[in-house]
């Protein structure tokens, strides 16, 4: 898979990103309501990062193991996750970090930060309040 990233990114970067959209705010399943203009924020951050950093993020993502840098937080902390992420699947990686709560967002793919902004800055502002 990170291969065929990478391929994308090499063929055409700026369809790249515009296809990577889809998936990212979950726009890809039935009865979704399509932001352009979010698609097209998506689109032109990804475009500014320019063609090295584009291709060399995959290897950053997808083979950085941070297990030990994560067993290494010792504070409390946050993890917000849709459990229709079609791009970071939900992984144990929260229960390596000591103090980590996990919220799970049914139904939330990855960019749920823009799709349910509201949500996530309430789930942010009680979990620094408590």
């Amino acid at each position: 898979m990170f291969d065929q990233i990478r391929g994308a990114v090499v063929a055409d970067r700026s369809q790249f990103w515009k296809d990577l959209s889809m998936p990212f705010y979950g726009y890809n399943r039935p009865g979704a309501k399509i932001s352009e203009g979010v698609r097209e924020s998506f689109w032109l951050q990804g475009v500014m990062c320019g063609m090295p950093g584009s291709y060399f993020y995959v290897k950053a993502f997808s083979e950085t193991d941070m297990t030990e840098d994560l067993k290494m937080i010792d504070v409390p902390t946050l993890f917000l996750h849709g459990d229709d992420d079609q791009i970071v699947p939900i992984a144990d990686f929260a229960m390596l970090v000591k103090n980590a709560t996990l919220k799970i967002y049914k139904g939330a793919p990855h960019g749920m930060y823009t799709t349910l902004k509201g949500q996530v800055n309430a789930d942010l502002l009680a979990f620094l309040k408590s």
